[in-house]
């Protein structure tokens, strides 16, 4: 797409309406790349269809021109499945924080992933509960002092990336904030990618947590698109690089393969979506369904 058309592509897919995020909160630069993306993939945006939970980043949804859904905290991929199985033609992108995702919701996640459906879920990982005022989250560092662990936290971190590998997700890879336009890009592929796709997404918490900073990322990070020997089809070398934790941590697109998605294995949609079985076949009375629900 030329320069000009992805500008208009961009307005367009852009609301009046702007959020109120603290000063240097990674969501500002996620909610930029996703826009972006948005804007050069080229779908209809009637096609399009964004899923939140609850948290900072979990307006998002308020700040871009598609169809969105923001739902209960933690229940982000049980509406998103629900979506997809009633339109499977519909683009879906999950949205929601580390906690939401990895906590509460993690239940939804581990079922998620091994069904594989054509979706993309990202998660904006700051390692820190930020909408509740700074308890510490299933990403946080083991020893991470917060409101919730004033002596430090006692557990590992969960590793999203050795998750998502490991349980079923064909398409994972974490990006980071502040290098917007990789994130965007790592946001195309993950759309374009047929199955489901676990985007995490490093991002500072400039009010809550002090620890992983931009200082402290800039510090650490590492590209996994400057090794060229690096081969994203290996799973077990994916698996090495995703558990790598300390003065290097990889970031980039760690793992994908093609196999069949839940909606390809299901026969009730394998010709058509429910939608379109319902427009085809007007005479359908749902009626006795709704009056079970008054």
């Amino acid at each position: 797409m030329d320069k000009t058309r992805s500008a208009l592509r961009f307005k367009q897919v852009s609301t009046q309406e702007l959020p109120n995020w603290c000063g240097g909160c990674g969501d500002f630069n996620i909610l930029f790349a996703l826009k972006g993306a948005v804007a050069e993939l080229d779908i209809p945006l009637e096609n399009v269809v964004l899923v939140s939970g609850i948290g900072c980043g979990s307006k998002t949804p308020h700040f871009i021109k598609t169809y969105g859904f923001e739902g209960l905290h933690g229940r982000i991929l049980p509406v998103a499945t629900g979506v997809k199985l009633a339109n499977k033609d519909l683009t879906v992108i999950a949205i929601g924080g580390d906690g939401d995702g990895y906590g509460i919701g993690a239940g939804h996640l581990f079922h998620t992933l091994r069904r594989n459906f054509d979706m993309t879920y990202i998660v904006q990982n700051n390692a820190v509960y930020g909408l509740t005022k700074g308890q510490t989250s299933p990403t946080s560092e083991k020893g991470f002092k917060s409101n919730s662990t004033p002596s430090g936290a006692l557990e590992d971190a969960t590793n999203p990336m050795v998750l998502g590998i490991t349980t079923g997700a064909t398409y994972v890879a974490r990006g980071y904030a502040y290098d917007v336009d990789h994130l965007k890009k790592l946001i195309i592929g993950a759309v374009e990618h047929k199955g489901f796709s676990l985007l995490d997404v490093f991002q500072p918490c400039t009010t809550y947590n002090k620890i992983q900073t931009v200082a402290w990322y800039k510090q650490h990070l590492k590209k996994l698109e400057d090794d060229t020997s690096f081969d994203s089809k290996n799973k077990q070398e994916a698996l090495k690089r995703a558990m790598q934790w300390g003065e290097t941590i990889w970031y980039g697109k760690f793992y994908q393969e093609r196999k069949s998605t839940y909606e390809e294995g299901l026969p009730q949609i394998a010709k058509a979506s429910l939608l379109n079985q319902m427009r085809e076949n007007q005479n359908i009375d749902i009626s006795p369904l709704m009056n079970k629900f008054k």
